[in-house]
Formats: structure tokens, sequence, C-alpha cells
């Protein structure tokens, strides 16, 4: 049985340890600093990051924190794809990337490194998703969207196709984006308007 250890003692870490009993891991240890949390789910958590290893998924929703946390170990653990998501043959899925239940990955879509694909969330055909990006759950990109790293995309929103979203950006719940959306900004609404 392959074994694999989590970073993160949070409820993003609840879904991937769910993710990794459901692909028949072993979870070996779940690791956070903060020395309130004792346990998560059934599993201990371990207070230090001493003996990290390669086979770790950075459970953490933050694409900040979980970048600076994967770069500092330089972790390389495969991608993670539930059972009950749709990929499709002619897509590709970087490493260290976490794809969860009810998602759908179109025809030549690209998925960078460190991503997460949050429940029920559909990526159209021709799309590019930079590295350390975080798709909520029910968000609609249709095709030829690109979408810059550690940019996050809020719950329930949706792109039209075309759209290229820079690096950094914040994208808000349930946000409508007709337009293309510069590095580092942060839109809401419908449709997306830039607040920051």
């Amino acid at each position: 049985m392959n074994k694999v250890s989590i970073i993160g003692g949070s409820g993003h870490a609840k879904v991937i340890i769910d993710l990794a009993e459901v692909l028949g891991y072993e979870i070996e240890k779940v690791y956070d600093l903060d020395l309130q949390k004792k346990t998560l789910l059934s599993y201990k958590i371990e207070h230090s990051f001493n003996d990290v290893k390669e086979n770790t998924i950075v459970a953490i929703g933050n694409n900040s924190i979980r970048t600076k946390i994967i770069q500092e170990f330089q972790l390389n653990m495969h991608s993670m794809v539930h059972p009950k998501s749709t990929i499709s043959k002619f897509a590709e899925i970087g490493y260290g990337t976490v794809v969860m239940a009810g998602v759908t990955v179109n025809a030549e879509a690209r998925i960078g490194k460190h991503c997460i694909l949050n429940t029920n969330c559909s990526v159209d055909h021709d799309c590019v998703i930079r590295d350390y990006v975080h798709i909520s759950p029910n968000v609609g990109i249709a095709g030829n969207v690109e979408i810059g790293e550690c940019t996050h995309i809020g719950i329930g929103s949706n792109i039209i196709q075309g759209i290229k979203i820079g690096n950094n950006c914040v994208i808000g719940a349930g946000s409508v984006i007709i337009r293309d959306v510069e590095d580092g900004a942060v839109i809401v609404g419908n449709p997306g308007r830039r607040i920051r």
C-alpha cells in the first residue's frame, strides 16, 4: 500500500485525507504547527516539520501558504484524482494537484502543479490553469480560459470563454467574469468588477 503524509490540520486537510483513503493510501502522518490541534479525523497531528518526506501533500487551501511550504520542502508528490471525477484522456494534470469528486476536466485542458480542483468544478476544453491555483467548488470555466499562478477562483464563480486571468488574483464567490483580469486584482460581482 502506498503511503502519504498530509500538511494541514483544518477543513481542506479532511477532504484530502478522505480522498487519499478512497484512493487506497495509508496516511503516514498529519502535520500542523498549531499546538491547539491534537487530532484530525482519527489521525494524531505532529507539530514539527522535521521529518517531512517527498510523499507529502500540502492540504492548505490558501495559495500563498501552500506555495511557500511546497517550495521550502521541494515537494513533488504526484497528483491525486478522485475516481468520481471525469478527466479527459487528452487533458494534463500536473504533479501535486488534487482533483475532488464531481470535477470535470475536458479535452486539452492543462492543469499546472499543486493546484486544487475542488468539488464539482468544471474546466472546459483548451484551458490553461497555471501552478498553485485553487478552483473552488461549483466553479464553471468555459473553453480557452487561462488562469495565472496562485489565483483563487471563489465558490460558484463563472468565467466565460477566452478570458485571461492574471497571477495572484482573487475572484470572489459567485462572480461572473466577462473580461480579462490583470495580475493581483480582486474581482467581485456580476459582471465582475475590480475592488482592489
